[in-house]
This record gives structure tokens, C-alpha cells and sequence, in this order.
């Protein structure tokens, strides 16, 4: 398993990634790469400060109190379920399960709010995964506190969907997180095998697949890579919503 820890006002807040894959993947109770910024770089917000949506609309921060009601409302005055991905590589469309709603809603705010604008494929194993939504930037954790910096997802995990190529998944935070909890802002694009899904089924939500751009899935997936699976050319993410 893999952990990034993100700074915020010197503590370094810890965002999990998917699973480790076998013989590639640390084992989950290892440290991942911390990374560190100095307070003066961190943002300064009032935690009762609304976001201002890109629609002009007030939002409340998501909280793990009001995540539920929050999403259950957005979600159905936004039932959009198209996502477009854009990379320098090319274009991954994704189309978002309506079963899991507040996973759909979730990441359509998220889109509509332009948070995984400048945010990066970060994490990629060729015939495995490519995992998203984050970045070494400044802007996303800025973005974080923005919208809500520590709320988690229900788990909405359907019995019989399990990974198979081109779903999207949610991320999981591990620590004190018995209930598969989702990680509302970093995602994981499956490529295979199948073999090797074991410790996927049934622990992540599948909230997603890739229904165009999965060549350019693969692509990324066999870009070079540091010690921690990190590209070493950052590929930056742009996403609108399609329908």
C-alpha cells in the first residue's frame, strides 16, 4: 500500500493510496513519501467560511457530518454522469454509475468546482492502475481545506462488480477505517489482470468506468517512473462534465 502524506500548517495530512499490487506494492502499514511545505506556503481559511462554487452558487463545507445530506441534494440537482479527462497524452471519458450516487455526486462537484484542474495522474503501474487527483503543488491542498479537507465517502460497494479493465475506483484512506470509507478526491483507473484484483473486490468502490481514451490509459501507464511509481513528467489533469 501506498500513503501520501499532504503539509497543512506544518502537520502532514495523510492521503492513502489504493492497495499495493503483490510483489510491487509497499505493504500498508509502511510510510509513504512525505511531503512538506513551509507554514507561510499554507492556507489561512476560516473553517466556516463557504466555497464559493464555480456556478455562483454557496456551498458549505463537506464535513463527514453533512457529506451524506450534502451529496444527496447536489447529486440530484445535478444528475449529470459524463466526466472528460484531458492529459497532454490525450482525452479519457469516463461515465459515472448512477448505484453509487453519492460517489457520482461527489466527484461531479468536484469537477464542477475545478479541483482536479492542475491536479496529476501521480501514481501509475503498467497492467495495474493509474491513480489521480492529487498533486506536489501548493493549489490542491489549498483546494482541500477550500472544500473540505477530512471528510470521507460512504462505501457503496455493489456485490458482483468487481475490477475488471477500465473501472474507475475510489482511493481509501486505511487508518481507523474499518467501513472501506472512500478518499473523496484521489481515484484509480484498473487496467489488469484480473489475477490481481483480490485485494480490490470488495474493499473499493467502483463508482466508474472508462468508456473512451483507454489507449491513452495504457500510454500513461508506461510512462517512466521514480522509486514511488511517480512519473517523472508530471501529467496534469483538466476535467469538465460532458452530460
Amino acid at each position: 500500500m501506498r500513503k501520501l502524506f499532504i503539509y497543512a500548517f506544518g502537520i502532514l495530512f495523510i492521503f492513502a493510496s489504493c492497495e499495493d499490487k503483490q510483489k510491487t506494492f509497499r505493504n500498508e502499514n509502511e510510510d509513504a513519501t512525505r511531503i512538506q511545505q513551509k507554514e507561510s506556503e499554507e492556507p489561512k481559511t476560516d473553517p466556516e467560511v463557504e466555497v464559493e462554487s464555480k456556478d455562483t452558487t454557496s456551498y458549505p463545507k463537506i464535513t463527514n457530518d453533512n457529506v451524506v445530506s450534502f451529496l444527496t441534494e447536489y447529486g440530484q440537482k445535478n444528475p449529470e454522469s459524463k466526466v472528460l479527462i484531458k492529459t497532454r497524452l490525450g482525452d479519457i471519458e469516463i461515465e459515472l454509475y448512477k448505484d453509487t450516487p453519492l460517489h457520482r455526486a461527489n466527484f461531479i462537484y468536484l469537477v464542477k468546482q475545478k479541483y482536479f484542474d492542475e491536479t496529476f495522474f501521480y501514481r501509475v503501474i503498467p497492467d495495474f492502475i493509474i491513480q489521480g487527483g492529487n498533486s506536489d503543488l501548493v493549489s490542491t491542498p489549498r483546494k482541500r481545506t477550500r472544500l473540505g479537507h477530512d471528510y470521507l465517502l460512504p462505501a457503496e460497494i455493489i456485490a458482483g462488480r468487481n475490477h475488471e479493465y477500465g473501472t474507475v475506483s475510489g482511493a481509501k484512506e486505511y487508518r481507523e477505517n474499518p467501513d472501506n470509507r472512500t478518499a473523496p478526491y484521489e481515484f484509480f483507473i484498473f487496467l489488469g489482470p484480473i489475477s490481481s484484483t483480490a485485494h480490490l473486490n470488495g474493499n473499493y468502490t467502483i463508482f466508474g468506468k472508462v468508456v473512451k481514451g483507454m489507449d491513452v490509459v495504457e500510454e500513461i501507464s508506461k510512462l517512466e517512473v521514480d522509486g514511488e511509481d511517480w512519473p517523472l513528467a508530471n501529467i496534469y489533469i483538466t476535467a469538465e462534465v460532458l452530460d
